[in-house]
């Protein structure tokens, strides 16, 4: 105990005190200038009448859903592909899973130039070479979920194939062998084989993609981000994330800050929930 308690002092200091005093402002009028007044559930009132806050959620369930499906659905082709640990099929992952290293800062800058409205981005010089307008990728509404979806299955989708590997290699190849005899097809060994077996892996990617996905908040305030606002054009790309920085660090609106880190908390509970019940059920088949 003497030896673990640094550990439980930092954490406690850094991990659980944050946590209690930020449910403690949720119920407070607090503006970071003046200390907090109780007000009781007023912040959450506020908050569920607030029209940003619903179009943030909204933005934040089309975008944890659009890059979940994608990136399961394209992982899992990719592995299926490309799994064998031929030469090819290795540079092919290690292709994929860069971004996963190379990303943060420097490669959504990259994509801010990819998909500049202006005639020297690289998707609009394409649309020009083909004959085409450029487009407004960043500042016409109708394009925000698309561009933001793009990166965001860009991101993830090399771990998603390296995770997908692994669990098909998992799989006993004996399974595979009596099939092949018994005549079954490639598509029915897909159908009675890998996917019952990959099953406990694809509901551990496919939560842990929604959660990590619920909880994005630098690619929209790199691609989007401005001196007056941070949702881009017409809060297209307003997530749950940057709405709560927007209240809290911007308009320092504190004790409603902390009323929606609690609700996206409550919400990542859930998610986290389905994942441990699915799981469960896995483990007790």
């Amino acid at each position: 105990m003497l030896l673990v308690a640094p550990f439980f002092a930092l954490f406690g200091l850094f991990g659980v005190w944050p946590v209690l005093r930020s449910a403690w402002l949720s119920f407070t009028d607090y503006h970071a200038t003046d200390d907090p007044v109780w007000v009781g559930t007023r912040n959450y009132a506020e908050l569920f009448a607030d029209e940003r806050f619903w179009q943030a959620l909204g933005n934040t369930a089309t975008y944890m859903a659009s890059v979940s499906v994608i990136a399961v659905v394209l992982g899992l082709v990719l592995a299926l592909n490309f799994g064998s640990n031929s030469r090819l099929h290795q540079w092919v992952r290690v292709a994929f899973f860069l971004p996963a290293v190379a990303g943060g800062v420097g490669a959504i800058s990259a994509w801010k130039w990819l998909a500049n409205s202006e005639a020297y981005g690289f998707f609009n010089s394409l649309r020009t070479a083909l004959g085409l307008e450029p487009a407004r990728f960043l500042g016409d509404p109708q394009w925000t979920m698309p561009v933001l979806v793009l990166v965001g299955v860009w991101s993830v989708l090399g771990y998603n194939l390296i995770i997908f590997v692994a669990g098909l290699r998992a799989i006993p190849q004996e399974l595979y062998q009596a099939a092949r005899l018994d005549g079954a097809s490639r598509w029915q060994q897909l159908l009675h084989i890998t996917l019952p077996n990959l099953r406990p892996t694809l509901v551990y990617v496919s939560v842990t993609g929604m959660v990590a996905s619920f909880q994005v908040f630098y690619e929209p305030y790199l691609l989007y981000g401005a001196v007056d606002t941070l949702g881009g054009p017409l809060d297209s790309a307003l997530m749950l994330v940057t709405y709560l920085f927007d209240r809290g660090f911007r308009q320092l609106d504190l004790g409603l800050a902390s009323a929606a880190a609690w609700v996206m908390t409550t919400l990542l509970f859930g998610l986290t929930w389905l994942n441990l019940r699915f799981i469960g059920k896995e483990e007790r088949r």
